[in-house]
């Protein structure tokens, strides 16, 4: 199945069925009345959350999701029909924004949680609700509100605990399978990951979602290499586990590169607590070791941590460390929760 992350629908609700216009008819009364009713309301255009979806790739083969129409009164006092509603399912953690494509509607981060995007029409009274003492015969009815017609845009952000960042060939992959039931595409050369994979890793009796996607290169956020694309993937986390490649020749560079790519992204993305990690310390002896991560230390300020995904060298310690950054931010979120001011 492929990956589908944005995608444009033209959404309709259903037009309210017409009023009717209708009088009693029986052999022997001979002041019948009006008995026309009302017309049924149009259908809702419903977006819900699910969790056994992680691609849009559904709405690229139907992007037109028209409600149904209300049917029009009867006589007899017969109200017609309502609309039927019509349900899209989306993957949970989706953003419906309006149609230039910045303004957020809706962002539906729960399972199970439902908006409705396009409400149906009314449908219009029947000459029923017009008669009074003074108009005994009326011959006016209302016809049924139109429905709502808009584009909105789906934007698919991942719900991951962690998430990895990195150059390509970084280690990214190799990581995410070491430490999970994923099976990401390993090579060696550049751009292997093409699309976000997800793994649950566990550790220490607890387990959590890694989020990994395709390496960034300077000048990623004006779309060199596969640009910034996938950096909203990675928005939702609680922490991002920057892996540094050991075999390169220019470590601080490489960190500076990730960390410009952040900044000029924006969203706050720069700002979320990382872990940094020198992967393939497998290719290094005891004393290179210490000269990059001393090097790191100098240039950037930041400890490193140490790990080679292939043999599974520091894993355990690098999972603890993503777990404890998980944690605290959970517990700093309910605090926040806990103090927002109360509202009717």
């Amino acid at each position: 199945m492929k990956f589908l992350d944005l995608c444009k629908v033209y959404i309709r609700s259903g037009t309210g069925g017409g009023g009717c216009i209708a009088f009693r008819r029986e052999k022997y009364i001979e002041y019948g009345g009006p008995n026309g009713g009302d017309g049924g309301r149009g259908g809702d255009v419903i977006v819900e959350a699910v969790d056994n979806l992680n691609t849009l790739i559904d709405f690229r083969y139907q992007q037109h999701f028209f409600a149904k129409n209300g049917e029009a009164g009867k006589g007899q006092q017969r109200t017609g029909a309502d609309g039927n509603d019509i349900l899209l399912k989306v993957p949970t953690g989706t953003e419906i924004m309006d149609e230039d494509q910045e303004t957020v509607l809706i962002d539906l981060a729960e399972t199970g949680q439902t908006v409705v995007l396009a409400k149906g029409g009314n449908g219009g009274w029947g000459n029923l609700h017009f008669k009074s003492a003074t108009n005994q015969a009326p011959r006016r009815s209302n016809p049924g509100q139109d429905g709502i017609e808009r584009t909105v845009w789906l934007r698919l952000k991942l719900i991951a605990d962690a998430g990895l960042l990195g150059l390509p060939n970084a280690g990214k992959s190799t990581f995410l399978a070491a430490t999970s039931n994923a099976r990401p595409k390993i090579a060696d050369y550049p751009f292997t990951t093409l699309i976000p994979n997800l793994g649950v890793v566990g550790v220490d009796g607890s387990e959590f979602v890694v989020a990994d996607i395709p390496g960034l290169i300077e000048g990623a956020s004006d779309g060199k290499g596969l640009g910034d694309l996938f950096l909203g993937h990675v928005e939702r986390c609680s922490v991002l586990l920057h892996l540094i490649d050991g075999t390169s020749g220019d470590p601080v560079g490489d960190y500076k590169t990730i960390i410009g790519e952040l900044e000029k992204y924006g969203g706050h993305l720069v700002d979320k607590p990382r872990v940094t990690v020198l992967n393939k310390v497998d290719t290094l002896d005891a004393e290179e070791r210490k000269f990059i991560a001393d090097e790191i230390k100098a240039g950037t300020g930041v400890d490193v941590m140490l790990m080679a995904g292939a043999t599974g060298e520091g894993t355990v310690d690098v999972l603890r460390a993503l777990k404890a950054t998980i944690a605290a931010d959970k517990i700093a979120q309910n605090a926040v929760e806990e103090e927002a001011p109360w509202r009717p």
